[in-house]
């Protein structure tokens, strides 16, 4: 039976250092894995992830792009993966959303939940792996990206109040989460992922 797993977490959490390993371990117990991302995943979607990433916009302009991005995503990529049998690996989805356009920015979370509803009402990822870690520690881990995007180039209240929006939508539907400390060192967080994969 096909799966669509999120990977979330705020910038320098470390989530798309061990996405790669774990796609490959899910295809070494025999799956077929679709590894993708938000925004991007289609040629639109990436056309609009460089515009999202580079181009100062108004908060409500960013969350409609970002759940343009996403429908395009649903539809050819994401849709098409599960019903042919294949796991789904995401780098973000729509709870980053809620944490960064609605935590960081101040999007109406209930504008947030219509866009959700109107998008992917009849989809949710079976499993979402958030890597929390203090906001000094995924800054530090930024310090030497030498070319970052406007997002990355926040400052840290920005990414207190996006951290804070990961775990308000965490906390309105714990069940979906696996809340992995990102502190921790890569080989200590990657054992808590294979522990997770063996119970899939």
């Amino acid at each position: 039976m096909s799966k669509f797993i999120t990977f979330e977490g705020m910038d320098g959490a470390g989530k798309s250092t061990h996405l790669g390993w774990f796609a490959d371990a899910l295809r070494q117990r025999g799956l077929n894995v679709v590894v993708t991302r938000e925004p991007g995943g289609t040629p639109l979607g990436e056309q609009l992830r460089e515009i999202l990433l580079h181009h100062s916009m108004c908060p409500g302009t960013e969350a409609m792009l970002m759940f343009a991005a996403r429908l395009e995503h649903i539809e050819l990529v994401i849709k098409p993966a599960l019903r042919s049998g294949k796991w789904v690996v995401s780098d973000r989805f729509s709870d980053a959303s809620f944490a960064y356009q609605g935590g960081g920015r101040g999007v109406d979370w209930d504008k947030l939940r219509q866009l959700e509803q109107w998008v992917h009402a009849d989809l949710q990822p079976d499993l979402t792996l958030f890597f929390d870690v203090p906001v000094e520690v995924a800054r530090q881990r930024l310090e030497s990206n030498v070319s970052l995007d406007r997002f990355e180039q926040e400052q840290a209240d920005f990414f207190e109040r996006v951290r804070s929006g990961y775990h308000k939508r965490i906390s309105e539907n714990p069940k979906r989460y696996a809340v992995i400390d990102a502190g921790l060192t890569v080989q200590l967080v990657k054992h808590k992922l294979e522990e997770i994969i063996v119970s899939l």
